[in-house]
């Protein structure tokens, strides 16, 4: 019998986050993912949608963007396509080494790192950041410091998309992650230290937040 990647999921999320890690289920995904022994629930082969759209009025010109939590990369060799000179990254390595083997060619700068203890080159250090369902996919008690890191990011002038399920969208009672929505609070959060929001919507017929901040 095939097993539910959302349900294989979860049970990778609950053996990490009993150990304390609640970043630690990406990696012994990925891997199983690699080896042909799992799949992951949220790779479409495709671009966000939401992204595509925002991009193709916005071209980079050689502008600095990051993509936090690449994953397959899909959204991050759009951003290069589109003229950004672009970094990305994962916590798992195994991620980052499926990346490389999809897009061998890649003119993206790829690498493992930790969005909850990010390099610290990577502070202030971005005309665009896009941050796509990553947040969410840890526990509510960690989206803040998440949180954070993702607007710590952004240099002045420069422009943060974050595409996330809406918290508003789902039933609370029974709810078990991952992902764990963000609520509007929390996306309005990513305003701080000097970064605005600039819109904020709901789409998807009310289920996803997009919103777009500028420093």
């Amino acid at each position: 019998m095939s097993i539910d990647p959302d349900e294989d999921a979860r049970r990778r999320a609950e053996i990490a986050l009993a150990e304390g890690d609640p970043t630690g289920w990406f990696e012994p995904l990925y891997a199983a993912a690699e080896a042909g022994e799992a799949v992951l629930p949220w790779f479409r082969g495709r671009p966000s949608a939401e992204l595509s759209a925002w991009i193709a009025e916005r071209p980079g010109a050689g502008k600095r963007a990051l993509v936090v939590g690449c994953g397959m990369a899909d959204d991050a060799e759009l951003l290069a396509s589109a003229g950004y000179d672009t970094s990305a990254f994962d916590v798992s390595p195994s991620a980052i080494k499926a990346v490389l083997n999809r897009f061998p060619d890649t003119a993206v700068s790829y690498r493992t790192a930790d969005l909850l203890t990010p390099p610290a080159e990577f502070h202030y250090a971005f005309d665009l950041v896009v941050e796509i369902m990553t947040v969410q996919s840890m526990p509510k008690d960690v989206h803040d410091p998440a949180i954070a890191s993702v607007s710590g990011f952004l240099a002045t002038g420069g422009t943060l998309v974050v595409g996330a399920v809406a918290e508003e969208s789902i039933d609370p009672d029974g709810w078990t992650g991952p992902p764990w929505p963000l609520g509007k609070a929390e996306v309005e959060s990513f305003a701080r230290d000097g970064v605005r929001v600039a819109s904020l919507e709901r789409v998807r017929d009310g289920a996803f937040w997009w919103a777009e901040f500028t420093r």
